[in-house]
């Protein structure tokens, strides 16, 4: 057994230090690198938590984009969601407690995917078209439920899912880690992970495999819709008011960490840790640009530009897989 042990510790390690997970860490450390020399306050203790308070709500969206992504198809409604269900849990805030509050919103949000899901993988309408009209349909129920008008006057209790801590780490860095945990098991080691796997790679094998497809299809969507609206919980709780315009890009800001990760657009392949590792660059590097003073206007340059490069990057380590 130890011989057993011993032979398959160095192949062990080989395929660590080769996995996409690793070359991600790397590029994330390569990066905190760089930008410390460009900054001193960089790598500050403030800084470092200032840069995982920023990954929260982009975090947890983009857990939900990995889902999506990961079978093949494209959410392009989370930032409408996002902004909508923000309004909707602010004027439930308004009359109700918040723990009754705050999970009426996230089934809100629920819905509004399972509605995407269904035209998607029940009637077979394409994804981009589906999750383009939800988010135009969300924007324009989102000025027309709050007035045109920010709502503001929440209750200050909600504070403290923000700013309330255990052991020191915030409450929202803390349910992050539990998220990413918990995404990270659920698609390593159970059966629907597994699925998930298996209709991005090959629906109709999946199918002919006795999987349920359309189950998994839809499952998707409802997560991302769902996490979009925890994100606006924790979201309002810093700002203290929902905005109706709350969420503009987020659907960009997911998408971009989770191809930065190493996901493939066309499914099937993607880790839950190599998007936390996109999130932390991608956040990483605006952090590092104000920082640096540089304007707002580039940084969608630059993250526009890593979106394309990580594609290409992509399309080339497929190429180069199909010839071997």
């Amino acid at each position: 057994m130890t011989d057993a042990a011993a032979s398959r510790g160095p192949g062990s390690i080989f395929k660590i230090l080769h996995s996409l997970e690793f070359r991600m860490f790397c590029l994330a450390l390569a990066l905190a690198v760089i930008l410390s020399f460009s900054s001193p306050v960089f790598l500050t203790e403030r800084n470092i938590f200032n840069i995982l308070d920023q990954s929260v709500v982009v975090g947890i969206v983009a857990v939900g984009m990995t889902f999506v992504i990961l079978i093949g198809g494209i959410d392009l409604s989370v930032g409408a969601v996002f902004g909508l269900t923000g309004i909707i849990l602010a004027q439930l805030l308004q009359t109700m407690p918040i723990s009754a509050a705050i999970p009426i919103a996230v089934l809100s949000g629920a819905a509004i995917g399972l509605f995407s899901g269904v035209l998607i993988a029940l009637i077979g309408l394409a994804p981009f078209v589906v999750t383009l009209g939800v988010m135009a349909i969300g924007r324009s129920l989102s000025f027309i439920f709050s007035g045109q008008r920010s709502i503001s006057g929440l209750p200050p209790e909600l504070e403290n899912i923000v700013y309330s801590s255990l052991l020191g780490i915030p409450a929202n860095v803390l349910f992050l880690i539990v998220l990413y945990l918990s995404a990270w098991g659920y698609l390593t080691y159970t059966k629907g992970g597994r699925t998930i796997y298996a209709v991005g790679s090959n629906r109709e094998a999946a199918r002919a495999a006795g999987l349920s497809v359309a189950t998994y299809s839809v499952l998707p969507y409802v997560v991302s819709s769902a996490l979009a609206s925890v994100a606006v919980t924790f979201s309002l709780a810093q700002v203290m008011s929902a905005d109706p315009m709350a969420g503009s890009g987020l659907e960009l800001d997911a998408i971009a960490a989770v191809v930065i990760g190493g996901a493939s657009l066309y499914g099937g392949r993607g880790s839950i840790i190599g998007t936390l590792m996109g999130v932390l660059i991608m956040v990483m590097i605006r952090n590092g640009l104000n920082l640096m003073g540089v304007s707002p206007f580039w940084q969608g340059t630059a993250i526009g530009s890593i979106i394309i490069i990580a594609l290409l990057a992509e399309r080339l380590i497929t190429w180069r897989s199909t010839r071997t």
